[in-house]
């Protein structure tokens, strides 16, 4: 079982980076990305892998030591939640990412590969976005008027 829940984590995951990626000004996607739900799955996915070794798994992270960590992370099971863990936070952090920068304007083509990098290189997309975010301000939007009183 852990082999497939480790398999069906990123295949929940990537339908929703491809609307980000390869989506990007669809109206759908907006839909979509707009709701913090779309980790949900993985989540439910890490709760399937954790909760039962809740026992194993709190020891390790509330007094962390490199053995204990590695000890965990060396089994099928850690590495598949610590996997889970990674994509789900991933997802969270590459929604922010795109919703960001829909508000700041940034093209899709400077986008992609960011989010690309998010997807591969969680940590270090993050670093290029923040980069790139500096470069384009928020999109106020203009306050709508009512019209003046001929007269």
């Amino acid at each position: 079982m852990t082999g497939t829940l480790f398999g069906l984590t990123f295949a929940v995951a990537a339908p929703f980076w491809a609307l980000m990626i390869l989506a990007h000004r669809w109206s759908v996607t907006a839909r979509i990305i707009g709701s913090p739900l779309i980790v949900a799955p993985v989540l439910a996915i890490y709760a399937v892998l954790v909760l039962p070794a809740l026992g194993v798994v709190l020891p390790a992270v509330t007094s962390p030591t490199l053995d204990g960590v590695r000890d965990l992370l060396g089994t099928a099971d850690g590495a598949a939640a610590a996997w889970a863990h990674m994509v789900g936070f991933d997802l969270f952090v590459g929604r922010w990412m795109w919703l960001d920068s829909r508000e700041r304007g940034v093209p899709a083509l400077v986008m992609a590969p960011v989010l690309l990098l998010a997807i591969l290189l969680g940590p270090i997309g993050l670093a290029v976005h923040l980069g790139v975010r500096t470069r384009w301000a928020p999109v106020v939007p203009t306050p709508v008027t009512a019209p003046r009183p001929l007269g």
